[in-house]
């Protein structure tokens, strides 16, 4: 291994260490603590699965950590299943028109087929993810 290798990934432990010192100082752990307590009592009285829910709050925590940005694809079907449900349309409602218009027949096609995949993994996901979102109050 290089040294410049090596003194990169330092600098990269040393600047994890230091956000984990922050979080500590700032009582991080304690309020994510407090919070998966709540979240977990909550789930216990609406009968959602104890286990699952702490699995789920625990996996946002890290990604939470790991600075982790959510998918805007996801984000745009998550909006509209909430505001207008599950529609007919919804592969119409999420084509980009603009880019849709240039495309050949094929690749029209093949377009159509990966925003479909796309969607039904974002529904399946949604649809997880949605009875724990709403414990949350999100």
């Amino acid at each position: 291994m290089s040294h410049e290798k090596r003194k990169g990934e330092e600098r990269t432990l040393r600047a994890e260490a230091r956000l984990a010192k922050v979080r500590l100082k700032n009582g991080f752990w304690s309020e994510c603590k407090e919070d998966m307590q709540e979240n977990l009592q909550r789930a216990r009285l609406l009968g959602v699965n104890e286990s699952k829910a702490g699995r789920y709050f625990a996996t946002q925590v890290s990604k939470k950590i790991a600075g982790e940005k959510e998918d805007e694809f996801y984000l745009k079907v998550k909006e509209m299943l909430l505001t207008k449900g599950e529609v007919s349309d919804a592969i119409g409602r999420l084509t980009d028109r603009q880019y849709y218009e240039t495309l050949t027949y094929e690749e029209k096609q093949r377009y159509t087929l990966s925003l479909s995949e796309r969607y039904l993994r974002a529904l399946e996901r949604f649809r997880r993810e949605y009875a724990f979102d709403s414990l949350n109050g999100r």
